[in-house]
């Protein structure tokens, strides 16, 4: 778990992580550099949840021995299958990183939302929908990993 009090935001018990797959952990299906150390170190604090409607069917092979439970979504209903699943989790006590169109919902009911622009490109109601912004999923997952980051940029 990861606690953190944000002045002015909130203060939050995260015990969560929900990722998208394609255009936040992977560029094309293949999994980004460095992605696998990171959320390695990561399941130490968090338990981890990639949900994707795998796109290139290649989640379950590059996520292969990492401490994550993988969901896979039937390729229409996604914005609400997405949304759900952090509500059974927890939203309150969630971290949620996409970039997608249908992760809008999911990164608005999170506690912290974090929308990832990459070489996929962020979508504009993912961006809106997001609490702060990251331009490189690794700065985003280290966010994370040194807590004082998300209180520099999310305090009032």
């Amino acid at each position: 778990m990861i606690d953190i009090d944000i002045p002015g935001y909130g203060a939050f018990t995260l015990q969560h992580l929900i990722l998208d797959y394609n255009g936040t952990l992977a560029l094309d299906g293949h999994l980004l550099p460095g992605v696998r150390e990171v959320l390695g170190a990561l399941a130490l604090q968090l338990e981890i949840h990639v949900i994707t409607a795998d796109t290139f069917g290649a989640a379950g092979k590059y996520l292969a021995g990492l401490p994550v439970q993988l969901t896979i979504l039937p390729g229409s209903g996604q914005t609400e299958a997405k949304e759900a699943f952090l509500y059974r989790l927890g939203a309150d006590r969630a971290v949620a990183i996409g970039n997608g169109r249908n992760d809008r919902k999911m990164l608005e009911a999170a506690a912290i939302g974090i929308a990832v622009v990459q070489k996929e490109g962020g979508a504009v109601q993912a961006i809106q929908h997001a609490d702060l912004i990251s331009t490189n999923i690794l700065e985003a997952l280290e966010l994370l990993r040194h807590p004082k980051r998300l209180v520099a940029t999310l305090r009032s």
